[in-house]
């Protein structure tokens, strides 16, 4: 089955329905080219299974996967934190937002940019998928010291604590009641997604002639959608443990571990900003 999401879309192993795998984009166009191995036979499928590619590496596996998320997640909380201590202090005497407002600004606009490269490249590159962590980092980690100086201490730790338990506790119903990811789920889900990210760059250009609604502040308006990005971003965790699940069953290149990592990121900073925006909407005098 042929995937929405076009983070997955751009890798062909993702999308197999099982068997023999070619690793045509590493070299490889057809069996003719695999090496042979110590039994004089070409690499078929048992031996790909082993992960022996000509080109060198294995296949993706759970661990792959882990590691390479927790890599991808580890620059952006490293970041975040570096630009939470680099950036000057907020206070009523001394608000310093010019700094924070321009390391956000900065963060976003990379890490879009490079979610974009990254959701649309068919090879996926781990050094642009380590820079989007990057980028992310630096946003998170402005927007979150601001958040902290208006809202209280609890808003950001409490907005991390449930973005890591949003996660272990899909993945837990993923697994134990046997979630089935059906075609009309995931152009739904994406649907809903692009539609966020419309919305989101049309505030963006209403805010510009000074003309914002609110969708995404700390407002009545605001509740909603984040409520709504909150639901949408365990949608997208849902897809994307379907997608890994299909991609080690389908036998894919260890490298592909890389794309998997970045939407898992893709999907927690997601959770993590939205529910950053209800604990505000909560903490308000």
């Amino acid at each position: 089955m042929q995937s929405n999401n076009p983070v997955f879309r751009r890798s062909e192993e993702f999308n197999r329905g099982g068997g023999q795998q070619t690793y045509a984009q590493y070299g490889q166009q057809s069996p003719a080219n695999w090496q042979t191995g110590p039994t004089g036979g070409a690499f078929g499928y048992d031996d790909v299974r082993q992960g022996t590619p000509a080109t060198g590496g294995g296949l993706m596996t759970i661990d792959t996967v882990v590691q390479k998320t927790a890599m991808t997640l580890g620059v952006v909380i490293l970041t975040a934190l570096a630009t939470w201590i680099l950036t000057p202090d907020i206070d009523a005497f001394s608000p310093n937002l010019g700094a924070l407002y321009g390391a956000a600004t900065i963060g976003a606009l990379g890490a879009f940019a490079l979610s974009m490269v990254n959701s649309f490249k068919r090879v996926i590159s781990p050094a642009l998928v380590i820079a989007f962590a990057a980028f992310e980092g630096v946003a998170l980690g402005a927007i979150s010291k601001a958040f902290d100086a208006q809202f209280g201490d609890g808003v950001v730790s409490g907005a991390v604590i449930g973005t890591f338990a949003a996660f272990a506790g899909t993945l837990a119903a993923y697994k134990f009641f046997n979630i089935q990811v059906g075609q009309k789920f995931k152009m739904f889900v994406m649907a809903a997604v692009f539609g966020m990210i419309g919305l989101s760059l049309m505030e963006l250009v209403l805010g510009i002639f000074g003309a914002q609604i609110g969708l995404f502040g700390v407002s009545g308006l605001g509740m909603v959608t984040a409520v709504i990005g909150l639901v949408l971003g365990v949608f997208m965790l849902v897809m994307d443990f379907d997608f890994v699940e299909q991609g080690i069953r389908n036998q894919i290149h260890e490298r592909e571990s890389w794309r998997a990592a970045f939407a898992m990121t893709v999907s927690l900073v997601w959770i993590y900003t939205n529910l950053l925006r209800i604990l505000a909407f909560f903490s308000q005098d």
